[in-house]
């Protein structure tokens, strides 16, 4: 698989002496893109291995892993199930284009109260699902398992040796284990949190090898899914001067904060970095939606 790696050329790059490489895994698949589909690699040949007729997994209303579980059923011939976070989204996900992407091909979704939904690991929660449909190959919220880890790890190849930093937005952790475990000594893999909390690194730990990595914490805008202007404008003004567009909740959070990092001297002048673009885009017909309603500036589709 060749993923092309692009470099960015902006004033500020050259003004600090820093070379910016954004790894465009957002074009391995139109819907299956980025990291959902190193995810779901491994996690989908594991359940024809065990004989799996269908997908179960979890996720809210624009949740990019339910969106690439959809379709990847779909390409596979596998049905899918989504138990969705939110019952009042039972009467109006005709309305939610993630929603709408993934059941127009084929998944079918079981709504749950948020209570309910954070249950949703424990063993009777999971036996009630199996009473309700049958046998299910369980995929994680997020698509985050050792699975998912070794398919991530398979992002970086011979030629990102080169790279002093790898940096990655952070949703459940998966994608940055898997870039720690596949980095060599001399880098050190730089992740953007796209929520608040401070559980992440326990699961990062819990997937990964030894390894240089830090999380940078500055630069979740409030938390999952949350944005303000500055950001919208930001990634409109990102994808106006190089042509590639980023996702409102994951890329374009990061490269913000990459940025704002490189202005703040962070990084030393003759640095190289390698950015990884996780995809997502099929999110932002949802977020102009919210944004829409807070009468914010929309995102460039």
């Amino acid at each position: 698989m060749n993923i092309p790696d692009q470099y960015i050329d902006l004033p500020l790059l050259k003004e600090k002496g820093i070379r910016l490489c954004l790894k465009r895994e957002d074009t391995i698949h139109p819907f299956i893109s980025g990291n959902k589909y190193r995810k779901l690699k491994y996690n989908l040949i594991e359940a024809k291995n065990q004989d799996k007729s269908t997908l179960l997994t979890f996720g809210g209303a624009f949740s990019n892993h339910i969106a690439a579980t959809a379709f990847a059923g779909f390409e596979h011939g596998i049905p899918t199930i989504g138990v969705i976070r939110g019952e009042e989204l039972a009467d109006k996900w005709q309305s939610n284009p993630t929603l709408k992407l993934a059941y127009e091909h084929g998944m079918r979704f079981y709504f749950v109260s948020r209570s309910d939904y954070r249950t949703k690991e424990t063993q009777a929660f999971v036996e009630k699902l199996k009473e309700k449909f049958g046998d299910f190959y369980l995929l994680p919220e997020g698509g985050t398992n050792t699975l998912a880890v070794k398919g991530c790890a398979e992002i970086l190849t011979e030629s990102d040796a080169q790279f002093d930093y790898i940096c990655s937005a952070v949703g459940t952790g998966g994608t940055m284990a898997g870039l720690i475990n596949a980095s060599r000594a001399h880098q050190t893999v730089l992740g953007f949190p796209a929520l608040k909390g401070d559980f992440l690194t326990h699961e990062i730990q819990k997937y990964s090898h030894n390894g240089q990595w830090r999380l940078i914490m500055d630069y979740h805008f409030g938390g999952y899914a949350k944005l303000n202007a500055e950001l919208v404008e930001f990634i409109n003004l990102f994808k106006q001067k190089t042509g590639i567009p980023l996702d409102p909740i994951y890329t374009g959070k990061m490269l913000f904060g990459i940025f704002d990092l490189i202005k703040q001297d962070f990084f030393t002048p003759g640095t190289q970095i390698l950015a990884i673009h996780t995809g997502g885009l099929q999110g932002i017909k949802g977020m102009n939606l919210v944004l829409k309603k807070k009468n914010l500036p929309l995102l460039d589709v």
